[in-house]
This record gives C-alpha cells, sequence and structure tokens, in this order.
C-alpha cells in the first residue's frame, strides 16, 4: 500500500510514468502474480525520479558542459557518465569543447565522455586540431582553474608536429609559499605604483622532478589590490567580532548568567565559526582549533602577510621566448573572450540542461547549439565592426518585433503585409549586412 501511495502522489504531480496498477489488502489474486507486480511496480516507481533530482553542470572549455537526461539505461559509446557537478551533488555529464580563432570566432567543436580530468583531453584536443587544419604553432592559454604547476611536465611532453607545445598558464600564487621569496625584492615596485605595472623574474618549480628555469610574467593592479584588501579586512573584522561576542557569551553562560536564545556549547560554536571560516574563503588566514575543548581562534600572520603579497598580481608561468611580458599578458586576458562565448552557451543559447539519453542525440543538440553559438559571434562582430552599439541580444530582441501578416479575405483572395521597418531596425540590418524586409522575402 505504501508504494500505491506513493506511486498516486507522482500521478498527481505529473511525474509518473505509465498508469500503475493498486493491489487492495483483500485481493486473492496468486502470489507470483502479486510478486510480478510488485516488481513492475517498483521498476515502474524508479523510472519516475523527476530530471531535477541531479543539477546540470556548466559548460566551459573541456569540462563538464552538458547534463543529459538522468535515465537509468546505458547506451552503446555512452557519453553520459557520473560525475562531480560544478554546482555541486553527482550527476550524469559529458565535456564540450570548442575551438576559436584569435578573434573569438568558434570554428570547430567535439563532444566527449564526461567524468574526465580536462588535462587527459587536452593532448587529444591538440591532435585533432593539428589533423584538421594546418596549424603550425600552437599557444595554450589555460587559466588557473585548469592547470597548475604540477601539470607543467605534462605540457612539456606534448608536441605540435616537431616542437613542443607552447603555453601561458595562470598560477594560483597563494597556494605556492615559494612565490613569497620570489616577489620580495618586487613588491616595493608594486606598492609604489598607480597604474598596473608588468614584471618578469625568473622561477624554477621547487617540486619539479627536471628543475629548469621557465619565465614568470606577473601583472600588478594596484586599484584591485586595494579593493581586495579592504574586502579582506571587512569579513576578517566581521568573523572575530562575532568569535568575540560567542566566547563572551559563552563565558556568561559558565559564570551561571543567562540571556537570551538558546543554551551555547564550545563545540557547535567551534563548528559554525569554522564554517563561516571556510566559507569566506580565509581559512589559511583564520584558524579555528577543531581539536581543542573550548573555542580557540587565532590569525596566521605568515599566511596573512601572503595574501597581502599576492593582492592584486596576476601570475603567468610561460615557455613562449618571442613574446613580450606586456603581450603574454595580452594573450592571457583574451582568454576572458573566449570564457564570454561559453556565458553565451548557458545564458542565451540554453546549452544545459539536456534531455538526451542516446549519443547521436547528444552530439546533435550539441551541433545546434555550436550553430547558434557561430551566429551570435558572427552578429557580434558586424555590429563592432559597423560601430553598432548593440548587443546581440538588444538586437534580435529589437528584430523580433517585426510581424508578417498574412489574411484571407476569400478563398480566392489573400492580403500578406509586414509591420512597418523602424529606424533602429533598418539600422541594425545594415551593419548585419542583410537586406530589408519585404512582405515577399520574410
Amino acid at each position: 500500500m505504501a508504494l500505491n501511495a506513493a506511486a498516486a502522489d507522482q500521478r498527481q504531480q505529473g511525474k509518473h510514468a505509465g498508469r500503475l496498477s493498486r493491489q487492495t489488502a483483500g485481493s486473492q489474486a496468486p502470489a507470483k502474480l502479486r510478486q510480478r507486480q510488485a516488481v513492475k511496480h517498483t521498476t515502474k516507481l524508479r523510472g519516475c525520479r523527476p530530471l531535477s533530482s541531479h543539477p546540470p553542470a556548466a559548460p566551459t572549455l573541456c569540462r563538464p558542459a552538458e547534463r543529459p537526461s538522468d535515465g537509468l539505461s546505458e547506451q552503446a559509446g555512452d557519453l553520459r557518465r557520473f560525475g562531480l557537478s560544478k554546482e555541486g551533488g553527482i550527476a550524469r555529464q559529458c565535456l564540450l569543447s570548442v575551438v576559436h580563432t584569435a578573434d573569438g570566432l568558434p570554428i570547430a567543436h567535439q563532444v566527449w565522455g564526461g567524468n574526465v580530468a580536462e588535462t587527459l583531453t587536452l593532448a587529444t584536443a591538440i591532435e585533432e586540431v593539428t589533423r584538421h587544419y594546418p596549424v603550425q604553432r600552437i599557444i595554450l592559454v589555460a587559466d588557473r582553474r585548469l592547470l597548475s604547476v604540477d601539470n607543467l611536465a605534462m605540457l612539456a611532453g606534448l608536441k605540435v608536429g616537431d616542437r613542443a607545445l607552447e603555453y601561458i598558464v595562470a598560477v594560483p600564487g597563494r597556494r605556492y609559499a615559494e612565490f613569497t621569496q620570489v616577489f620580495a625584492g618586487v613588491q616595493p615596485l608594486c606598492v609604489a605604483a598607480t597604474a598596473e605595472r608588468v614584471g618578469e623574474v625568473p622561477w624554477s618549480p621547487a617540486k619539479a622532478k627536471q628543475p629548469s628555469i621557465k619565465r614568470l610574467v606577473w601583472a600588478h593592479d594596484p586599484r584591485r589590490a586595494a579593493e581586495e584588501s579592504a574586502k579582506r579586512q571587512l569579513r576578517m573584522a566581521d568573523l572575530l567580532a562575532r568569535a568575540d561576542d560567542t566566547v563572551s557569551r559563552l563565558d556568561a553562560q559558565d559564570d551561571g548568567k543567562t540571556g537570551k536564545g538558546c543554551k551555547l556549547s564550545d563545540a557547535g560554536a567551534k563548528a559554525r565559526l569554522y564554517r563561516e571560516v571556510i566559507e569566506a574563503r580565509l581559512g589559511r588566514i583564520i584558524e579555528v582549533d577543531l581539536q581543542s575543548g573550548q573555542l580557540t581562534r587565532q590569525v596566521n600572520e605568515g599566511h596573512l602577510a601572503q595574501a597581502r603579497l599576492m593582492g592584486g598580481k596576476l601570475l603567468l608561468v610561460t615557455n613562449v621566448t618571442d613574446l613580450s611580458r606586456v603581450e603574454v599578458v595580452l594573450r592571457y586576458k583574451s582568454l576572458a573572450d573566449i570564457e564570454r562565448g561559453f556565458h553565451v552557451l548557458k545564458s542565451e543559447i540554453e546549452i544545459a540542461p539536456m534531455f538526451h539519453r542516446l549519443p547521436d542525440r547528444v552530439r546533435a543538440d550539441a551541433l545546434i547549439c555550436f550553430i547558434a553559438l557561430v551566429l551570435h559571434r558572427v552578429m557580434r562582430m558586424r555590429l563592432k565592426a559597423a560601430g553598432n552599439k548593440n548587443s546581440p541580444e538588444r538586437a534580435l530582441d529589437l528584430l523580433r518585433q517585426l510581424q508578417r501578416h498574412r489574411i484571407h479575405l476569400s478563398e480566392d483572395q489573400t492580403v500578406i503585409g509586414l509591420s512597418s521597418v523602424s529606424a533602429g531596425q533598418a539600422e541594425l540590418f545594415t551593419s548585419l549586412k542583410l537586406p530589408k524586409p519585404t512582405a515577399k522575402n520574410m
């Protein structure tokens, strides 16, 4: 009866799959028949799980891109693989890689199986690009979320034809204490800077199996450093003030004084403060002693000084020798335009979530979204070249207002008309190099 009640609830919500038979308590059906119906019933209930039980993964370069439907069946060559979603939770997902030109125009894409590290698909993606296009040189530009210093050895082993792969990789400097000594000499220049300052220092990874000197290009933005420092100080002051207030309440409670609210405990106060510190991303600076019997916290001055040292800095490791330090920084900053393309896939084009099971349909959906991204980028390039300040989204909203009407006056007489084209819409057609629509060609 519990299974029947659950089926009734799902029928009311519209999430059931097929008609579920009910088995009354006084039924005299044979035991084998009742057992067979119970098995079918359970199987149907398992198939009724809502697709929203797992959040979709977000599309980025060689990262979990789409989340197909969470079906229970396995397909030949299935692209959907269970993995940890970037939004949290376990979900079936696949990967999408997109090849862009230096101007940000997408030229190729490929769908990969999910739950695979980006570094494992990188070599295959580079091989596919060099096989389909007459590329003589590839400079890999990767952000700090994709690669780290530990992957530099892997990059050094990749080849593009007869030459080694060149790369520009952003390094999360706060994770590496050795940068404290590297930037000790240049920090006075950064403190006195009033505008962005770019420099370069030689650097060798301390944990590398084969030590080698690499170019470490840095860019310091004093405005951003001041903003980061101010925000960090506010978060620290707020957390420490609340911790002191909690300690005062615990001491008063030990002295027999009662106050408003529930009774506090040291274990609960420690857990709450630790969670707040982690959420504020200050776990390395404000240390909470979870092993102590009382609420104890302290500020790690060394890690705080390191955070101040790395504030406002962009660290880039590269093996490219013929680019200046300024050109290296500009090449990396151009990556933001590529990331905006993936943002368009997620927002305007809505590539995720994807409700497909068959691999061919997953690839077909990705192809349609890729074509839409190409059209979006072409529109943006033409609008920018014409000096039109409208974005592709705004341009589509304006052009969507055009309407074509067909009126049947009689069986033999039909009138076709088009709504009037405004001056702004006519300017958009000119900027996009498209003919002005008429009732016949629309």
